[in-house]
């Protein structure tokens, strides 16, 4: 059974979590790695420098209208992760990125739960017709996640993460929402209630 997550609005304290489960050399390494600076490397703003950030920098991150920042909570209101959209408004589509930091989690269906639950707020909320993901080779557990979900190999991309000093292909995947909207009650069968 899958346990059950909740999606919030991310906020400095969350990013500060962020920060530290991305110093952990493990979570990093299934992530972007670290930059050339020695810095985690993260999607969309860097959680190191959100502490300094002002609170219109930081209500500029977590509420921008082409980003979309989630915290993963678990039903029990622990803090164990972010999942991100970013949305082509003109194209009606989303990139999604997942990241339980929580390793003691991992495994554990988590992410799975994560991605539900940011699909619903794509097709649901957002309306969108399409969300698609550029899964690294090196992250096996999150293509057999995408694939387990429905998510359509699209395409094979060369070089296309830096990571560590070394570049590695990915792989593109896409789902629609008519997709999608066939395939969630069975996702949600295996669902805790």
């Amino acid at each position: 059974m899958y346990p059950q997550i909740r999606l919030t609005t991310a906020n400095r304290e969350d990013a500060a979590r962020i920060a530290q489960w991305l110093d952990d050399a493990e979570v990093s390494s299934m992530w972007y790695g670290v930059g050339d600076d020695g810095v985690p490397v993260h999607i969309g703003y860097s959680p190191h420098h959100i502490a300094d950030a002002s609170d219109e920098e930081v209500q500029d991150i977590f509420e921008h209208e082409d980003r979309k920042i989630y915290s993963i909570y678990t039903q029990e209101g622990v803090h164990i992760g972010e999942a991100q959209l970013v949305v082509e408004w003109p194209l009606q589509e989303a990139q999604a990125f997942i990241l339980v930091g929580r390793k003691d989690l991992w495994h554990h269906h988590y992410g799975t739960m994560a991605m539900i639950g940011l699909l619903d707020e794509a097709y649901e909320t957002l309306r969108l017709h399409r969300v698609w993901v550029d899964v690294p080779e090196y992250s096996e557990h999150a293509i057999q996640l995408c694939q387990h979900i429905g998510f359509v190999l699209e395409g094979h991309l060369r070089e296309t993460h830096l990571k560590d000093g070394t570049w590695y292909d990915s792989m593109a995947m896409g789902l629609l929402a008519d997709e999608y909207a066939r395939r969630r009650t069975r996702l949600m069968g295996n669902a805790a209630v």
